[in-house]
């Protein structure tokens, strides 16, 4: 149901005569429409003419049926009609159809040519009836056959294409009116006409207003279904032009944002933002810069694209977000795009996933990745995410001293020979949202460079053992006076 907010704004926008104008004329339909959905349009009118082929075997089959549960005059062999006749020709030409339907394209010349068979065969069943049962001509003016018209003239709709509709409203009117001349041309001394619409029902007179009457209700049917197809193509084209958009837009961003972005109830606008408590994530590759020297661009990206291929499903598997693509590096969120509760706990465990994916593929022989060649580094706190730039170039980003702190402290796994740090307030609240570490994790106290003090790291990887031992040692040479 749609939203109260929804419904008031609703009925707030008044609708102006321009817009309906400019529905029937086609304006809102999109002017530049990629050649992909152009193909997908194409392809949905050729199953369409393959559902229209399926249609009228079934009007076929159904109506063979009617004409056997029906009462044959006496003394009458059921196939001294020509009804069934004109079925078995009409079932045939549909099955012919249905086999080149099968392998389209199908020529707009067929389509055209199916349409003036069908109501040729049709208008020759209901002219056949008046022979079937031995009535007048005027007798097959009442027949409900004609009801099938609006049948045929309805599955035109099954393919984007106006003009198919519009030429099989106009083929019924056509017929119809050829058949009201034959009528009043076959026998005009034996022909009468029905004072009234009563004497028209009850007797075989002809009563010309009816007959016209049924010519304007197909040609109004006919109008209404084309402009119904008419919006629907506008909407239709809008629809498929907004889904590929949001194809390329999760190209572009990672899925969450770009299905956020979608689901916005506003324009977009720079400056605009929500504060979440989330952590922060950033993984870079070491030495990756000077071996990427050393190849040609192409292998370069190649190269990048396999790492990338390895670490963002990790990511996404455990809640988090890229947030951006750096060079060799990648910035992840969790929880500071959508809220989770465990978002430290997620991160944590997402780094571990990452160190054990990289030393993996590290080991394969045609990687270029070094062992150890690799820095992560997670840090929870308050961020902002939102949208930054201006008007024509924006960009979503996330903001706070937690992404400060987090990019820091990956730089600094260089400085201090590890693989992936956090800090320990970080791991402190993983554990409480539910991180159960595979091993023991030892602390320390380092000084990081633009930060006041000093700030105690919790150290996940690192490249050696006894590496650990011998930071401490160091830190603590290096504080005595």
């Amino acid at each position: 149901m749609p939203a109260p907010d929804e419904e008031a704004e609703r009925g707030r926008a008044r609708i102006r005569p321009r817009e309906v104008w400019n529905q029937i004329r086609g304006r809102e339909m999109p002017r530049i429409v990629s050649p992909a959905i152009r193909l997908r349009v194409r392809r949905q009118d050729d199953v369409g003419e393959v559902i229209v082929k399926l249609i009228q075997i079934f009007v076929a089959c159904f109506v063979a049926v009617l004409y056997l549960a029906t009462r044959l005059p006496h003394d009458m062999p059921i196939f001294a009609s020509p009804v069934p006749y004109v079925i078995a020709t009409y079932l045939a030409l549909s099955f012919l159809g249905l086999a080149w339907a099968m392998h389209p394209p199908v020529p707009d010349v067929a389509v055209y040519a199916s349409i003036v068979v069908d109501f040729l065969l049709l208008y020759g069943l209901i002219w056949s009836l008046h022979l079937h049962f031995g009535q007048p001509p005027s007798f097959v003016l009442k027949s409900p056959t004609l009801l099938y018209v609006f049948l045929f003239i309805a599955i035109r709709m099954l393919r984007f294409e106006l003009r198919f509709v519009i030429a099989a409203g106009l083929a019924a009117a056509a017929g119809w009116i050829g058949l009201v001349v034959w009528v009043l041309r076959s026998d005009p001394q034996k022909l009468s006409f029905a004072p009234d619409f009563a004497a028209y029902l009850n007797t075989g007179g002809v009563l010309i207003g009816v007959e016209v009457d049924k010519t304007l209700v197909i040609l109004l049917v006919t109008a209404v279904l084309a402009l119904a197809l008419l919006l629907t193509r506008h909407l239709v084209a809008v629809a498929v032009t907004e889904a590929q958009a949001a194809v390329n837009l999760a190209r572009f961003f990672d899925p969450a944002v770009a299905d956020d972005i979608r689901t916005l109830d506003t324009d977009l606008t720079p400056g605009n933002g929500n504060q979440r408590e989330a952590s922060i994530m950033f993984v870079d590759l070491r030495g990756f810069t000077a071996i990427a020297a050393e190849h040609p661009p192409s292998d370069v990206l190649q190269a990048l694209a396999n790492f990338q291929k390895t670490v963002v499903p990790i990511i996404r598997d455990h809640g988090g977000t890229i947030d951006k693509f750096m060079g060799d590096g990648i910035m992840a969120t969790f929880g500071a795009v959508r809220p989770l509760p465990t978002h430290a706990a997620n991160a944590l465990m997402a780094a571990e996933a990452v160190l054990s994916a990289y030393s993996h593929r590290a080991a394969e022989d045609d990687s270029w990745l070094a062992p150890g060649g690799i820095g992560i580094a997670v840090v929870a706190g308050k961020v902002v995410s939102g949208v930054v730039g201006v008007e024509g170039r924006l960009e979503f980003t996330v903001i706070g001293g937690a992404v400060n702190l987090c990019a820091k402290l990956e730089k600094h796994n260089k400085e201090l020979g590890t693989l992936a740090l956090t800090t320990l307030d970080t791991l402190n609240l993983a554990r409480l949202q539910g991180f159960k570490p595979k091993r023991r994790i030892p602390s320390l106290n380092v000084a990081l460079p633009g930060t006041v003090g000093s700030v105690e790291v919790a150290i996940l990887a690192a490249r050696r053992d006894g590496l650990i031992r011998n930071l401490r040692r160091r830190l603590n040479r290096s504080a005595r006076p």
